[in-house]
């Protein structure tokens, strides 16, 4: 199998991550594009020692420190985004976001943060809780939850409630997702994708971002089919069965770059 072969299932995620840590489908999306043109023109210093998915993170880790965490090319819409991260990322360090991403999101072990990052593995859980701690000091909001299963939504609304949000509702069909969002503004929607009377969240999403700017994190069973470097694409998106430190960490990368919770 050629290494393009072995890399490829891994894109869609390696595409989640970099939208999250930047905040930015088309910065993410420059930073993966980067990292594919460097496995390009060098196969050979691809890592070896490892499997393809930590080598292609490692990899991607490597053009992100090397390039000041920026690239020349289409960042239309993302000054906004920018000087929101640069106010919070002046009380987070980037490796703690860096480390609680890897963990909580992509659900590498603390020993694969640590390779991925250059740290010791002593200190993964130490910056994964760092960056918790900031993020959430920083980022209380008001949350709209649309999920149709009873149990998932219950599970999420005490996810939410335990990080310091108030819950708004939790609408399970697409006209009373935006009925809610329209009484109530909320300043986050957590949203699945199909809702009880086959209506789509992805719909009620719409519906609500025609009305009033919101961060939105999608929950599905099937990442893949929403990863498909088509566009318009969810910049945060939580695969379902899901855990606990994942819509935590989902939930603190979405309001990171929320400006209506940012730091004066």
């Amino acid at each position: 199998m050629s290494l393009g072969q072995q890399l490829q299932p891994h894109l869609p995620f390696l595409r989640r991550y970099a939208r999250a840590l930047t905040g930015s489908q088309t910065e993410g999306d420059s930073f993966v594009r980067a990292t594919l043109e460097a496995i390009i023109a060098a196969p050979q210093e691809f890592p070896t020692d490892v499997g393809p998915r930590l080598g292609l993170y490692r990899t991607f880790h490597a053009i992100w420190s090397t390039t000041g965490k920026t690239l020349e090319g289409d960042h239309a819409g993302s000054s906004n985004q920018e000087a929101i991260a640069s106010a919070r990322l002046a009380v987070i360090p980037p490796l703690s976001r860096q480390a609680l991403l890897l963990s909580a999101m992509e659900g590498f072990g603390n020993s694969e943060v640590a390779y991925l990052i250059d740290a010791e593995e002593a200190r993964v859980e130490q910056l994964v809780d760092e960056a918790m701690a900031e993020i959430e000091a920083q980022t209380r909001t008001r949350v709209l939850i649309i999920e149709d299963e009873p149990i998932i939504a219950m599970d999420i609304e005490t996810i939410v409630r335990d990080l310091g949000h108030e819950v708004t509702g939790i609408a399970v069909t697409r006209d009373e997702a935006v009925r809610d969002a329209m009484a109530d503004r909320p300043g986050l929607v957590l949203a699945d994708i199909q809702l009880a009377d086959d209506s789509s969240g992805i719909d009620a999403v719409r519906d609500i971002l025609a009305e009033f700017p919101v961060p939105v994190i999608f929950i599905t069973a099937f990442p893949e089919r929403l990863l498909t470097g088509e566009r318009p694409e969810p910049t945060f998106l939580i695969t379902k069965p899901f855990q606990r430190a994942t819509v935590k960490a989902a939930i603190a990368q979405a309001l990171f770059f929320n400006s209506e919770t940012a730091p004066a």
